[in-house]
């Protein structure tokens, strides 16, 4: 009976009567009161999500995990109160697509990008998206130029977030020129941007995601690695000084490491033995929430996006296909490793890059299965370096493996059966048509993920590759003289080579060598039309030989598949001003205006 209905004062006499009503409409204002604070409280309550990756760092680096070298003080004091992962796994070695798994908890089957660039497909649920819709501030603040979703391979990275720091973007090449060399950013300065934004947005809840690139210290590994971690620690403080620690989770993890030599692989990109793919990963969830905690069971990268996502008390959308590292770690009893899981990872740069076969492993119990024209099989528990293939004497074991990654790969391949999973770097029908126009014979969409493994063996050639990318990295460093000398010889004994050819086609034109580039650049487009920024290069490229009109129909198929990148757009409006298409041109400046 409410207080206010007639009758309720005549239940009880005078004073009584009066002092109750008062106390009952004080009683029902205090639950009214206390159920608005509760759902205030409930919305404040959302805990901060800070995600740290790291490019190019080794798992045998990290102290926490066992690493006398003592480089990594800040994440191993992290790691203390933390749940550690001592097995953790990247889908790919390289880090444009390690990061797209990262980012969508989808496999690098289905998230349409590759090593050479590619967009991350709009049909996946985008971890920031989803965040941004639950009402969390979103920042992204990362040192590696390849993750530049404007001038870098990352293109559509920036889905979800407010602020996507990228450094500084290089100014648009409205006279036709090269794309500009790209910059690193030092951890140091990656971090010390995000602090700055971390002081203005204290406000719960954030996502905030800082890639921090070792390499980028310009320093020998080790000591870059140190670097990094020192970043970390200067983000940490911050935290600390915000008073942010008691509310916020915090991730770090590697996106991939890196061979240093290791089966003769220099760097990373190729191979997925574990000095690229065993990664360290920690997770520390808010103070109310303690929870120092080993885990040794096998774990992934793809498991990210549906962990941060169950720390926030959001739905997990049925797309990801990874898993909450909290519900493993609940199942894992202490030491043990119940909740174990197979891993798969896959490197598409042998073929993209190179036209070689492409690389898939599967690690499940003490095994590594690697997929390849010649099969490999370790036994990781005697044989951690996997030095000793044992394809041949346990042919047993080697059946099961294999037959356990095609069931994989059975289910992946229906589950991106419809849009998902389908690169937007292929070309339309009409631009292919476009191309036979200008005399490019047989040409087809290469940038689908097939399964089959066959063609040229990685570990055949990995010394070429080698070069290859030592090239490409001289490149980045405006190094062209050093590019072209390495490169030259290369391209004389295989002229099949996508990455030499458009590596050596970019130095060229940087040597103002521009009927040599467009030749080179030519052949790269013909090994993998889809190639985006093969069809930039070429297109500024052939702006300075004068072929106006072969030009935009290059930098038309650039600029649609890099929509962000205004360098593609203001040197259209240049062919097409040279064309005599003025309305054409005040579009794409127009277009350049608005990047």
């Amino acid at each position: 009976m409410d207080v206010n209905t007639p009758g309720f004062h005549v239940l009880i006499n005078g004073d009584a009567a009066s002092t109750l009503t008062v106390m009952v409409r004080k009683f029902l204002a205090g639950v009214s009161l206390m159920f608005i604070s509760f759902a205030f409280a409930a919305a404040a309550s959302k805990p901060n999500l800070v995600l740290i990756t790291l490019g190019s760092a080794r798992a045998d680096r990290m102290g926490f995990l066992g690493a006398k070298s003592a480089l990594t003080p800040n994440v191993d004091r992290l790691a203390a109160e933390s749940i550690v992962f001592e097995h953790a796994y990247a889908q790919a070695p390289g880090s444009v697509v390690s990061h797209a798994t990262i980012l969508s908890g989808a496999y690098p089957h289905g998230t349409g990008m590759s090593d050479i660039g590619g967009t991350l497909s709009l049909s996946l649920p985008s971890l920031p998206e989803l965040l941004k819709t639950q009402g969390y501030r979103t920042a992204a603040f990362v040192g590696s130029s390849d993750l530049d979703p404007w001038n870098g391979l990352a293109q559509g990275f920036d889905r979800g977030f407010q602020t996507y720091d990228a450094g500084a973007r290089p100014a648009s090449v409205g006279t036709g020129g090269q794309r500009p060399s790209p910059t690193q950013r030092r951890p140091d300065q990656v971090v010390t941007s995000a602090a700055a934004w971390l002081t203005r947005n204290t406000q719960a809840p954030f996502f905030l995601w800082i890639q921090i690139d070792p390499h980028s210290a310009a320093a020998p590994y080790d000591a870059g690695i140190a670097a990094a971690d020192a970043a970390i620690g200067k983000l940490l403080a911050t935290l600390h000084q915000q008073k942010l620690d008691a509310t916020t989770a915090i991730i770090v993890a590697a996106s991939q490491g890196e061979s240093l030599g290791a089966h003769g692989e220099e760097t990373h990109g190729i191979f997925l033995y574990d000095e690229t793919i065993h990664v360290p990963l920690v997770v520390r969830l808010p103070e109310a929430h303690p929870a120092a905690k080993r885990v040794v069971a096998k774990v992934r990268l793809v498991d990210i996006a549906p962990t941060l996502l169950e720390i926030a008390a959001i739905p997990v959308p049925s797309q990801m296909e990874g898993q909450s590292l909290l519900r493993i770690a609940k199942s894992t009893t202490s030491g043990g490793s119940s909740g174990d899981q197979p891993v798969y990872s896959r490197s598409n740069l042998p073929q993209r890059g190179f036209g070689w076969s492409p690389l898939e492993s599967w690690r499940a119990g003490k095994y590594l299965y690697i997929r390849a024209p010649k099969p490999e099989l370790y036994d990781l528990t005697t044989d951690p370096g996997a030095a000793h293939n044992l394809a041949q004497s346990s042919k047993a074991t080697l059946d099961t493996m294999a037959a356990q990654l095609d069931g994989f790969d059975r289910n992946l391949d229906r589950h991106f059966s419809g849009e998902a999973g389908k690169s937007s770097a292929e070309l339309s029908s009409s631009e292919m048509q476009k191309l036979a126009s200008l005399g490019y014979i047989g040409l087809q969409n290469s940038s689908g993920a097939a399964a089959v493994v066959a063609g040229t063996d990685p570990k055949d050639k990995i010394a070429t590759a080698n070069k290859v990318i030592e090239a490409a990295s001289a490149r980045d460093q405006s190094k062209p003289e050093r590019t072209i000398a390495v490169l030259e010889p290369v391209v004389s004994a295989d002229s099949n080579l996508y990455l030499a050819q458009y590596t050596l086609g970019v130095a060229l034109a940087r040597k103002a060598q521009y009927a040599e580039a467009v030749k080179h650049l030519h052949k790269a487009i013909e090994l993998q039309p889809d190639s985006a920024w093969a069809h930039y290069e070429i297109g500024a490229a052939l702006l300075k030989t004068g072929d106006f009109k072969t030009a935009a129909v290059h930098l038309e198929i650039a600029a649609s598949h890099l929509p962000g990148f205004a360098s593609a757009h203001a040197a259209l409006a240049q062919a097409y001003a040279k064309m005599g298409r003025s309305d054409d041109a005040k579009r794409e400046l127009r277009t350049v205006e608005q990047k």
